[in-house]
Parts: C-alpha cells; structure tokens; sequence
C-alpha cells in the first residue's frame, strides 16, 4: 500500500479504517500510536463499533474498497494482494478517469503527524541481554543500539535512514528492524520492513545481508539459496544447535538457515494461520513474533492467537500448545491451563532457569509461565498503558514488545514509552534505564 501511494500520490487517496479484534485496539491512543509506530501516511478512521465495517458489508481483514472520483463504489478486494495488479489497475482507472475529466490533482490538506519521543529510543521493538551489554532494535530509527547494563552506549549501528544498504556502522540502513541474536562475534537481526535478515561484526560494526531481496514473499513458501529467496516480515530469531531460526510473522511460519550456510526453507507450520499442533511441517501458527530458547527447544509468542507455544525442532519433532486457544479467545487472566489462561496479543518471549517470562503486549504487563505446568501469572504491570516505575504489579507499560533476561533483571522494551525498563527478578521493581551516549 506504501509504494502505490508514492507512486500514485497526486491520483490516489487512501483512508484507513481500523475495525479492531482485539479489547486494547479500540483504545484512540492505540490506534495513534500504531499509525505513528509503523509511519502510516494517510488518515484513519478508528471504526471502534464496526459501523464502517458493516456499512461496506466487509467480511475480512483486511478489506480494499474502490471508490471512484464521485463518491460511487467500483471494486472490493479481500485478504493480501500483491503489488503489480493494483498497480496496473490503478494506471487503468487514473486513464478512464483522467479522460473523463474528473480526476482533482491537487494536494489533499491533512498532513501526517510525525512520532516525538521524550528520549533516544523511538518505538523500540526488541532487546537482546547479555553478561555485559544490551543490543536493543531502535526500531522507529532504523538503528541498533549497543550498551551496557548501565545504560552507556557504546555503538550504533545504522546511519537511521531507511533503506537497505550493507556497509560500515554509519553506512549501513535498515527499515524498522525487531529481531536479535548473537553468533559469537556476530549480531544476527532481523529486518523486518526489508524482509531480510542481516549480519553485524561487533568488531568492525559493518553490516552485510544473509538472506532476503528486499522484496515481500507473496508466492509459493519454498525457501531457497538464501539471497535469492523472499521473505515475509521476519519478526524474531533464535539460534538452536548451529541453526538460526526465524519467526516470519507474514507466513505465520518458523524458517531455519543453518548457520555458515547459504540456503534457508520453511521449518514449522503449513502457513496457514491457525492454532494447530501435531508434527512441524503440518501445524499451523499466528503471526509468531517472539522466540526464546533453553538449548534444545524453542518457545514461540503466537502472537495473533494470544498463545505461547513451545517446539522440538529436531527431525520427527512437533509443535505444542502451552497456553492460548484460538484466534478469537484473549483476554487477560492469570490461571493453570490452556482454558484458565488468557494473554493479549504477545509479542515476546524470555527463557531463564525453567520459566518463560511473556511480555503480553497488549494487557501492557509481564507475566511469569511454567511451561511445565502450563501455570501463567502476572508479574509485572498494572494492566492499563501508561509510564511508571515502582512495585511489580503497581508499574506501567505502553504495548512493551521485547524481553530478555541477564544479570537478575529482565530488560523490556517497552515500545509505546520509546524506553528500555528493567524488572527485578526476586523483588518485581520496575525502573527505566537512562541511555546515555545518543
């Protein structure tokens, strides 16, 4: 949608209405900070009480209506689409149109709004904590950051335009990147605007790219020689056993690239979006956006399914279900269990010394999981958005994204408050970390 409004700027008005799944997307503020968050450029409409929705009979995210210059409906589209049959459809109406007299060049009055940030970080979207440093997706500024616990910054890496250059440290871009791991001297990351995923020397800060073209997968899911193979939103990354795995959220899939290798393929799930376990090429997932890891398996943030579910990536292995029931069942409700537990849209996952700790995105807390006994309980976090520091359950989150664990803490990236904040393990305090240095 991005590139047909840039290339049809002065012919084609687009206006977004958010029709709202889940309990915390019908929040104003919400929906704000999302359109800011991924630099939205055209208005949007917060369809709260579907009446929109059921005014265009729509019946499916997302929905493109075609309206011509008088106000008349011509055209629906529902699901995904790919870009060169709009394209070619856009340049067959702007001529019917354009001949007829009733296209109106001129500039619309609404100006977008731009994303002020009360810090360095804006929008950030992961971290990834070592024994000595924090490597943090500056996501809003196409950056990464590097620090220490203390919060001094050391490097960054990215020159904060977007784009897709490899290059040295103040050279190289990137378009929103989230994922992190680290292969000994190298930082692995995920690219997610760029459907790439891309390789860091901490020693040089250059950036060189592993796998992806830039372009969004919208064919067949069968992976390939790495830099010749499109991606889809690739959101988080693990490594296990000398792989790199990948939650690519836009084919609600898990891929693997053995590291050292130039080939990358599907892993886990069929790419269907579903909440189905069984045997790894069969299953299905939900936009997974989070990965952890204790050595052997993987633990997932199924996202769009409020789940968490955990994998055995070894050959014959299988996905299962730890807590989460569907697409449609969320909430907020600490219990044991499948059918007692309710997350909200889950963006992140932690694994350390035998618990999962879930950063539930959009209940705006952080809460504790024995993946052993499936038992779920908050945390951290008040449960309203908002900013404070303070005792466990009494602190404020705004959609924090992020977890990872290091030292006795627990470092969030806490998206919508643009900031880092860490939790003490034993005591629940919550306090935000000052980056100094950017």
């Amino acid at each position: 949608m991005r590139k047909l409004e840039r290339k049809w700027s002065r012919e084609l008005a687009v206006i977004g209405v958010h029709s709202p799944k889940f309990i915390a997307e019908k929040e104003t503020e919400a929906v704000r900070a999302a359109i800011l968050r991924l630099d939205v450029g055209h208005p949007v409409i917060n369809d709260r009480d579907f009446r929109v929705w059921q005014s265009y009979a729509v019946r499916a995210w997302p929905t493109l209506m075609f309206v011509d210059p008088g106000g008349k409906v011509i055209g629906k589209h529902e699901g995904e689409f790919p870009l060169e049959p709009f394209d070619g459809l856009i340049h067959e109406m702007v001529e019917e149109f354009d001949a007829a007299g009733l296209l109106d060049r001129r500039p619309l009055s609404s100006a977008a709004e731009r994303p002020v940030a009360d810090g360095p970080l804006l929008f950030p979207g992961k971290v990834l904590a070592t024994a000595d440093r924090l490597f943090v997706s500056d996501t809003g500024h196409n950056r990464i950051v590097v620090a220490g616990h203390d919060g001094a910054v050391v490097r960054v890496i990215g020159s904060g335009a977007e784009g897709f250059d490899d290059g040295g440290a103040t050279a190289a871009t990137f378009y929103q990147p989230q994922g992190l791991a680290l292969d000994g001297g190298t930082l692995l990351v995920a690219d997610t605007e760029n459907h790439a995923l891309r390789a860091v020397s901490l020693a040089t800060g250059s950036v060189e790219t592993l796998a992806g073209t830039g372009a969004q997968l919208m064919g067949p899911r069968a992976g390939g020689p790495a830099l010749e193979t499109d991606l889809s939103s690739p959101w988080d990354l693990a490594i296990v056993g000398g792989v790199l795995y990948v939650a690519m959220a836009g084919t609600h899939q898990l891929w693997a690239m053995p590291l050292g290798g130039d080939s990358i393929a599907p892993h886990t799930g069929n790419g269907r979006e579903a909440l189905e376990d069984g045997p790894l090429p069969e299953a299905a997932m939900n936009q997974p956006s989070g990965l952890a890891t204790d050595g052997v398996y993987l633990f997932v943030a199924d996202s769009e399914a409020s789940a968490v579910r955990w994998i055995d990536p070894r050959p014959g292995g299988a996905i299962h279900t730890i807590v989460g029931e569907g697409l449609f069942e969320f909430g907020d409700r600490d219990g044991v269990g499948p059918a007692n537990v309710r997350l909200q849209h889950p963006l992140g996952v932690a694994w350390h010394d035998g618990v999962l700790w879930v950063v539930d995105t959009y209940n705006h807390k952080i809460k504790r999981l024995d993946p052993r006994t499936a038992e779920c309980r908050t945390f951290a976090g008040a449960g309203a958005p908002g900013r404070g520091d303070g005792a466990g359950e009494t602190a404020r989150f705004s959609e924090p994204s992020g977890v990872s664990v290091a030292s006795g803490r627990l470092y969030v990236a806490d998206t919508n408050n643009h900031a880092i904040r860490t939790v003490d393990l034993v005591t629940g305090a919550v306090a935000t970390l000052a980056l100094r240095g950017l």
